[in-house]
Order: structure tokens, then C-alpha cells, then sequence
């Protein structure tokens, strides 16, 4: 088991705080109760900007190199998103009827869903699924892609994982800071985690 070491906190903009993704440069972050996604400074945790996000139930969030990737448990839908006008480019029905989490790998999106405890990989412009994953710990709040590996949060046993994404076996695994992770975006050798019960992000280094 790897360790995680935490190098900082901040609390979050919400109070029902989910998906993370990481743009090169700014944390994306979006909260269920505000119904809102965010744009945050890494280092201070200031908003820089905000927009509300396009459904009920703001869940799930992933970067595409240029583009926000965003699911809605309650729409059960997954939508494309403009960062600068913050326009829906388009929008499918996810494969399950919990999407919670998204992460994308450089050409395929990961949406990981809390009620069948699966991992998708899906076809982005179709939302066809490729192949699907156990999720080692069950309900995969957060997942991210470290340009080789799969993350995912566990929330059954509070751990987090890596993942081999062609067998699904496990490769790291960690206790989380606290007992309700819900989100996860992937920096370097440094993984954010949004956390639902003290309501923080923290910034871990995994070694």
C-alpha cells in the first residue's frame, strides 16, 4: 500500500463539494449544492470565476486539454462544456443511472457510476461504452487519469487506488484524508482530493 502525504487544505467553495479536474495551471471544481462549477486558484483556494452548471445534480468533472467534461446524477446526462462562454457543446445519456465521476484518458472519457459500482470507458462523441471496470472499493465518487494509470475513490472503504485499466487490478492504494472523498484530479506526481465532510481540497503527494 502507497502512502499519501497531505501538503495542503483549503475549504471548499460549497457546501456539497464533487468533481475536480485540473487544467495545467487552475483547478475546476463543482458542488452540488450551489449547483455551481468553479474555477479556483491552486495555491491561495480563491474563486477565480464561476458559472452554474447545466443540471440539478453537479457531480462528476474532467479536462480535456480544452474543454470541460461534466455529469449530472440527476439528468444522468454527461455534457461537454466551453470553459470561456460556458456553453453546452453537446450532451448524451450516461451509461448508468448513478454517474458520479469522470476522468479523461487523452482520447476516450471514464464515468464511473454508484449504483452498479462500475468504471465505464466511453466513446465521447457517441457516449457508446468501450469496456467497463469493477470499481475496487464501490461507489467511485472521483476518478482521474495520470497519463497512465486510472485513480478512483473508493468511498466503501474510504481508500484510493490506481488502477491497470486493460485487467482492473489494482497497482496503489491509500487511505483517504478524511471519510468522504468525492472528487480527484491528477497534478504530476501530486493528486487533489475534494473532500464532502470537512469540506476541503487537499493536495497529496503520493509516493
Amino acid at each position: 500500500m502507497t502512502a499519501g502525504r497531505v501538503i495542503r487544505s483549503f475549504p471548499s467553495p460549497g457546501a456539497l463539494p464533487y468533481g475536480l479536474a485540473w487544467d495545467g495551471a487552475r483547478l475546476w471544481h463543482c458542488d452540488e449544492a450551489t449547483r455551481t462549477i468553479y474555477q479556483i486558484d491552486p495555491d491561495s483556494g480563491r474563486v477565480i470565476r464561476s458559472f452554474t452548471a447545466p443540471g440539478s445534480a453537479s457531480w462528476g468533472l474532467a479536462w480535456d486539454g480544452a474543454k470541460l467534461w461534466h455529469c449530472d446524477g440527476g439528468a444522468r446526462r454527461i455534457y461537454q462544456i466551453d470553459p470561456v462562454t460556458t456553453r453546452v457543446l453537446r450532451s448524451f445519456v450516461a451509461p448508468g443511472t448513478g454517474p458520479i465521476s469522470l476522468a479523461w484518458d487523452g482520447a476516450r472519457l471514464w464515468v464511473g457510476d454508484y449504483v452498479s459500482d462500475l468504471i465505464a470507458q466511453l466513446d465521447p462523441l457517441s457516449g457508446r461504452v468501450i469496456r467497463s471496470l469493477t470499481a475496487p472499493g464501490g461507489n467511485p465518487e472521483g476518478l482521474t487519469w495520470d497519463g497512465h494509470r486510472l485513480w478512483c475513490v473508493g468511498r466503501q472503504t474510504n481508500q484510493i487506488y490506481s488502477l491497470d485499466t486493460f485487467t482492473g487490478q489494482i497497482i496503489t492504494a491509500f487511505t483517504e484524508p478524511s471519510t468522504g472523498a468525492t472528487g480527484l484530479a491528477k497534478s504530476d506526481s501530486l493528486l487533489w482530493i475534494a473532500d464532502s465532510i470537512p469540506r476541503q481540497i487537499y493536495l497529496v503527494e503520493v509516493s
